[in-house]
């Protein structure tokens, strides 16, 4: 069952060099569908067009042409249908990890009486339940991202959209989000967009890597590992997860030549 689909979008934005208006293209007539509950990684350079593409399904950001849908409803701005993971965890900083839950639970209209079995329900989720009353600052980068994982989670979203939520982030600390992402959709079995430089991230949590390159769609790479993930070890040393990564890494070079220096 088809859940988000992006038809012949395009996206322009307007900038002054020198002075002087000047369009610039930062989508080209993307179109792609994302199937119920699938795992989808927009992977590519930086500036082929992965965030915008993720904004405008967010409704952050509207189409200049072309249409985006989830679950058949034509999106023209954000709604609670779909939850953001930013790059930074974006915590209301004189809150605690628990009242910012709650703060997105209250902006939603979540009864008050709900509130606070909600706010323990996702800050379990994310296993931070000893970590509510503390505020940013007391708490790690991957501890905070893991309350904004709990935060858009916590309105009950159709489509969790992620833009490169682990990219500030320490390599073991990463590892361990990946292993919370993976977790996290085989208990809820969320639709999942997210955007990565990262290949192995790419063929470790998706479904399907759809590689972009200067705002166009450059390939659709299937990636035919298992559900449930649960043994990371086992997945990375296997043919399938080798053979993808390769053809990933393949489609971004051929996607952009390299020069060579005489």
């Amino acid at each position: 069952m088809t859940h988000v689909t992006l038809k012949n979008v395009s996206k322009q934005f307007t900038v002054k060099v020198g002075g002087t208006p000047q369009v610039i293209s930062a989508l080209t007539d993307v179109s792609f569908d994302i199937g119920q509950g699938e795992v989808v990684a927009l992977a590519g350079p930086s500036g082929c067009g992965k965030t915008t593409a993720l904004r405008i399904i967010m409704g952050l950001e509207h189409a200049s042409s072309g249409s985006v849908s989830v679950n058949g409803r034509q999106v023209s701005g954000c709604g609670y249908d779909r939850g953001m993971v930013f790059q930074h965890a974006e915590l209301l900083p004189w809150k605690t990890a628990g009242d910012n839950i709650k703060f997105a639970l209250s902006a939603k209209g979540v009864p008050a009486a709900e509130l606070d079995g909600l706010v323990m329900k996702y800050l379990d989720l994310v296993g931070l339940t000893h970590a509510k009353d503390r505020r940013p600052h007391q708490m790690s980068g991957g501890m905070c991202q893991r309350i904004g994982i709990a935060r858009a989670l916590a309105i009950d979203p159709e489509v969790l959209l992620m833009d490169e939520p682990f990219g500030a982030l320490d390599s073991q600390t990463r590892e361990n989000l990946q292993l919370e992402v993976l977790s996290i959709h085989e208990r809820t079995k969320k639709t999942i967009i997210f955007v990565t430089h990262d290949l192995d991230e790419a063929v470790l949590l998706a479904d399907r890597v759809v590689v972009m390159s200067q705002g166009s769609v450059q390939d659709v790479i299937d990636v035919k590992i298992p559900r449930p993930r649960r043994d990371v070890r086992q997945i990375i040393a296997s043919t399938e997860f080798m053979t993808k990564r390769a053809l990933i890494w393949g489609a971004l070079h051929d996607a952009v030549p390299v020069q060579s220096v005489a």
